[in-house]
């Protein structure tokens, strides 16, 4: 098996850290060891957060990717999933966006502007050997919470196929966690997010 080396790159607030358990857990059972390491910026709600998800056969790799070695950005956020791309990425890295900006206080406040997201997008579209956008904000809300975008993505992920991580897995990873309402959110928005790259394919 490959070495898996992911970064899952938004702000606070997104849900980072959930999705880079869930995953470091399905590639566990995948036979992987598997290290997870996360960075903050400034402020925790609204700051970068990028999360390390490392897989290896052998030896447990260290917790942080090196800039240029990273395979897969998970990204819930244009310009964050764009800055971590450019900074950590490769020309074999793969991407999956989801293109609904956040707005940090300075651009809400009229103190700074955000680039046109159309604009990121296709910038990510040099830089990646593989991109893929998916509405995952959209989808969450259909499942019944926007907040719930950060498992619409982990399920756009396992759709593209990159990663040796079953659906099946997933769900029950999901079970192992949550519960009630929460679960059902969890799992529909993870089969949203799932079919909604598996029908490009």
């Amino acid at each position: 098996m490959q070495p898996v080396n992911l970064v899952i790159a938004g702000v606070g607030g997104q849900g980072n850290v959930v999705a880079s358990e869930i995953l470091a857990t399905a590639l566990a059972a995948s036979g992987y060891r598997v290290s997870v390491g996360e960075t903050f910026g400034a402020s925790q709600r609204g700051g970068s957060v990028m999360s390390h998800v490392r897989g290896a056969r052998g030896e447990t790799p260290g917790p942080l990717i090196p800039k240029g070695l990273v395979d897969i950005v998970l990204g819930f956020e244009p310009l964050e999933t764009l800055r971590v791309t450019a900074e950590y990425g490769r020309e074999t890295t793969r991407v999956v966006v989801n293109p609904r900006p956040v707005y940090p206080l300075a651009v809400q406040t009229g103190e700074a502007t955000y680039p046109d997201p159309r604009e990121l997008i296709e910038t990510l579209g040099t830089l990646a050997a593989e991109l893929t956008v998916v509405e995952a904000t959209e989808l969450a809300r259909e499942a019944g919470d926007v907040r719930a975008q950060n498992l619409a993505m982990v399920g756009a992920l396992v759709g593209t196929g990159w990663l040796p991580v079953q659906p099946d897995a997933v769900v029950r990873i999901l079970g192992e966690r949550f519960a009630d309402e929460v679960l059902r959110l969890n799992r529909e928005a993870f089969r949203l997010g799932l079919d909604a790259v598996r029908q490009r394919v």
